[in-house]
């Protein structure tokens, strides 16, 4: 068993039942079967308590006099785990003492013996939807606070609303996925979204640089030895992230084929040892460039490829730009303690005019150089706009700047700024920009 079950909040929860008689167990154990409910009978309540973690998906249910750890016990046990953990205590010494103790030390509620099954089955019912109430409680909290803080998949684009739509839809799924984008673009934050979103969250997301791993090492840091396990047996049931995986070595390559189709990790003297892990995989160039000027395997790009994302850079949705600027800027000044910056004409004209070839990493360095004041920014606490006005002046600068390089046409600029002609025709209204004003600077 492993030591820390996957959470599945939205899933069916489950029952740790803990009684060191073996015969009560079994009964019990029978009638939570016949009630749908799904348990794990344990005699040894170490091994139980070994299996919880912070966001268990299940409670438990324990009989209290036991040897070596009491009910008592584990009811602290899980408490220190987790406080919101219920917690279900039989014994056959009910007395009253013994009961307010129990509560006290953490229990959610104590049933003594003898008992009707369908009274500890009510019991456990209650307890198991409460536990339901509670994860699902710290699934949407933790969903919130990764939408605010994740800026780079800001964007009203429809690129970006497609990309954020698909990564919500493939995060539950088992599918290997293959990101591809420029420097900068966001691919390790798609890797961290696709696994926290996923029911593998509650283990590792093992992230490798394939580019910064020397070819002396890379294999043992990769595969392990006989010392120690390597990176990817740590991933075992939770996700594996190559990074820059166009740069591995052609050896390796081969190695890692094995592992992608047959979920088997070679073991130096022995059999191959069996993992579950989410392989996503990274590359910063189109592998299959790389597959037809023989730097990458065919076969290894055809197995991880189940899912292709591609992030599009910058200079492909440049009416992100504005609104991904203010947050940052908004990000740094808290981080350095500053107030907000006014930006002057120079700024503004670097945003709507610069292709952003390091993408959002440039962006989000050119904002923190601002803030502090060695790139542009001129700092005007008096005469600060409200951010929603900052962001409609950022947008009318780019909208202006690419009406001038297309000369006036609309469908073109609708086209580059990646956005409805109908919705462009609506910011033009909203920003008074003429179009013809444009097409009449033809010479």
């Amino acid at each position: 068993m492993s030591d820390t079950p996957d959470p599945t909040p939205s899933g069916t929860l489950r029952v740790l039942l803990i009684d060191d008689d073996d015969g009560l167990r079994t009964a019990l154990a029978d009638s939570f079967a016949i009630a749908g409910i799904d348990v794990e009978p344990f005699a040894d309540a170490r091994a139980a308590v070994a299996q919880i973690g912070a966001d268990f998906p299940g409670i438990v249910v324990s009989d209290i006099r036991m040897p070596k750890m009491d009910g008592h016990a584990v009811a602290e046990a899980v408490a220190a785990r987790d406080p919101d953990l219920p917690v279900i205590l039989m014994t056959g010494h009910g007395d009253i003492a013994t009961a307010v103790g129990a509560l006290k030390r953490g229990a959610w509620d104590f049933i003594a013996k003898p008992f009707a099954a369908d009274h500890l089955i009510a019991s456990v019912r209650r307890a198991l939807e409460m536990r339901r109430m509670v994860l699902e409680n710290r699934r949407l909290r933790i969903a919130a606070a990764e939408a605010e803080t994740h800026y780079p998949l800001i964007g009203d684009t429809p690129v970006m609303v497609r990309l954020r739509e698909t990564i919500r839809q493939l995060a539950d799924v088992d599918v290997d996925v293959l990101v591809e984008g420029e420097t900068g673009t966001g691919k390790e934050l798609v890797a961290l979204l696709l696994h926290r979103w996923s029911h593998r969250r509650a283990r590792q997301l093992v992230a490798v640089d394939c580019a910064a791993l020397p070819d002396a090492v890379a294999d043992e840091a990769l595969f392990g030895s006989r010392a120690q396990p390597g990176r990817i047996a740590d991933a075992d049931r939770g996700t594996l992230f190559l990074d820059e995986i166009d740069s591995m070595s052609p050896a390796l390559q081969g190695k890692l084929l094995r592992v992608v189709e047959e979920r088997e990790l070679p073991q130096p003297g022995g059999p191959p040892r069996i993992v579950n892990l989410r392989i996503v995989a990274a590359a910063k160039t189109e592998l299959t460039t790389a597959v037809a000027e023989g730097r990458f395997r065919a076969d290894l790009l055809y197995r991880l490829e189940t899912v292709r994302l591609r992030i599009p850079p910058l200079r492909e949705r440049r009416a992100d730009v504005p609104l991904l600027f203010a947050c940052f800027l908004g990000e740094a000044a808290e981080r350095f303690g500053r107030p907000r910056p006014m930006i002057d004409a120079a700024v503004e004209a670097r945003l709507v005019s610069d292709d952003w070839t390091g993408n959002v990493r440039e962006l989000r360095n050119f904002a923190a150089r601002v803030v502090l004041g060695v790139d542009g920014g001129v700092v005007d606490v008096a005469d600060q706009l409200p951010l929603s006005e900052r962001v409609d002046r950022f947008e009318a600068a780019t909208i202006r700047a690419t009406l001038e390089r297309v000369r006036g046409d609309v469908g073109a600029a609708a086209a580059e700024l990646q956005l409805p002609r109908r919705s462009l025709y609506d910011r033009l209204q909203r920003h008074g920009i003429e179009p013809a004003s444009f097409r009449q600077r033809e010479s």
